[in-house]
């Protein structure tokens, strides 16, 4: 390779550094833009326990004793009262249920459908069938990043694509996936980012030409939505590199936290997929105090409609301890107040009877549990009902488009006025005519 001097070098790394400058300033103004709002945020970031395949709910955080009716169905673990408040936890959750006056459970929850993949986009994107921008898009849309080294969106773990997809939305508001289904987050790494085969300053003077071709051919292709997206997400991928390896290297924490965490203590029963939660937590709660504005980590395999004891107490014990580290972590260093946690699946499962011996469980869609912690919400309160038998939402009612609204007026943004113009109309993420903030359970 022949030798750059220090005239050239700077010749050419000088239109890199201005384009680090302008980007930074244009994302700011796009936020800007894109927020509408002078009423003041609650919270400043957002992460998200993902629970894929629909926790039960009954055997969880809404109790309902189990009675001597034989088709009366119940909660098939032991509840108990926590904290002052009293809030009713499951044994299957004895760390949280230290934490339990931090908790808001949202027993009201309701969804359109008990399908799968239909009610799982509803939760991420407000949409059911049609490719919309995720919840953590339109947050970075609304807000832009707190760290310009660092994306304003990263998922963890996710197992379908639309989780992190910016949809119609500029491609820079996209999420940055870490890890996939089944991968051990141990060798999860950040794509075409953690790499060292070059020095820093060289892969900067092979940027800025390949930098410089993409700009040109830009200037014949205005508003090229992919190629500006391109041309951000290098530019976003080469700070990352000065960042990135320190914030994903675990290696400095001490071994009280890694225990706590759980890191490595991978739980593997029946048809519950291995997943090393406790490090998603943790990386969690570093890249929030990095500046990450949505962080989602998700733990996969909640689906269960045979041997559902077994599998619903491997699942609680892989993800109780992690949370509550992670929720003791925020505390102690002054982040929970203006973080909101939120804990859920897209809908949960009706009650095992006490005659029923195959120990199964179906999708129930009309009544469903969630909760959130921090971001000015109240601890240990409970918003919402559902029915004797845990069946279906009857007070307190709150749809995802509910819980939509919510989260985006906690973080100071609008739900119904932060619009995107597509196809002809605007577009927002609870939908044309849904969603509505419950102010109940604000601080």
């Amino acid at each position: 390779m022949a030798e750059i001097s220090r005239r050239q070098m700077l010749s050419v790394g000088s239109c890199g550094f201005g384009a680090l400058a302008f980007s930074g300033l244009s994302n700011a103004l796009i936020a800007a833009k894109a927020n509408p709002t002078n009423f003041k945020a609650r919270a400043k970031r957002v992460i998200f326990l993902c629970m894929p395949g629909g926790p039960a709910h009954l055997d969880t955080f809404d109790y309902k004793p189990q009675t001597t009716k034989a088709e009366h169905p119940g909660s098939a673990f032991k509840f108990s009262q926590h904290g002052k408040s009293g809030l009713w936890v499951s044994e299957l959750f004895p760390e949280l249920a230290k934490h339990a006056d931090k908790l808001c459970v949202l027993n009201g929850m309701y969804a359109d459908t008990g399908n799968h993949a239909q009610s799982f986009r509803q939760m991420q994107t407000g949409e059911r069938l049609r490719s919309r921008p995720s919840i953590g898009s339109w947050v970075n849309y609304g807000l832009g990043t707190e760290n310009d080294n660092l994306p304003g969106f990263i998922s963890l773990n996710a197992h379908e694509s639309f989780v992190h997809s910016s949809s119609f939305l500029p491609s820079r508001y996209s999420g940055t996936p870490i890890g996939v289904n089944g991968e051990s987050m141990s060798e999860a790494t950040i794509p075409n980012v953690l790499s060292n085969h070059l020095p820093k300053e060289v892969k900067r003077l092979q940027l800025d030409v390949l930098q410089s071709m993409n700009r040109d051919h830009l200037s014949f292709r205005n508003n090229d939505d992919a190629l500006e997206g391109a041309i951000e997400s290098m530019e976003l991928g080469f700070r990352m590199q000065m960042i990135a390896p320190d914030l994903m290297d675990i290696s400095t924490e001490s071994a009280d936290t890694l225990e706590r965490y759980r890191v490595g203590k991978n739980i593997k029963l029946g048809t519950c997929r291995p997943s090393d939660f406790g490090r998603q937590c943790l990386l969690a709660r570093r890249f929030a105090e990095a500046g990450v504005r949505y962080i989602q980590v998700s733990h996969n395999g909640w689906d269960q409609h045979k041997d559902h004891r077994r599998d619903l107490r491997a699942n609680c014990e892989s993800t109780d301890a992690p949370i509550a580290a992670l929720l003791g972590d925020l505390e102690q260093r002054g982040l929970l107040e203006d973080t909101l946690l939120i804990w859920g699946g897209e809908f949960g499962r009706p009650g095992l009877k006490p005659s029923d011996k195959k120990d199964e469980t179906g999708h129930n869609a009309t009544g469903f549990t969630f909760w959130l912690a921090g971001g000015a919400v109240k601890g240990g309160y409970v918003h919402g009902k559902t029915d004797s038998t845990g069946a279906k939402a009857v007070e307190g009612r709150m749809h995802f488009h509910d819980l939509h609204a919510t989260v985006l007026h906690m973080l100071g943004l609008p739900h119904d006025k932060m619009t995107f113009f597509h196809q002809g109309r605007e577009h927002r993420l609870t939908g044309p005519d849904g969603g509505k903030v419950v102010k109940e359970i604000l601080v």
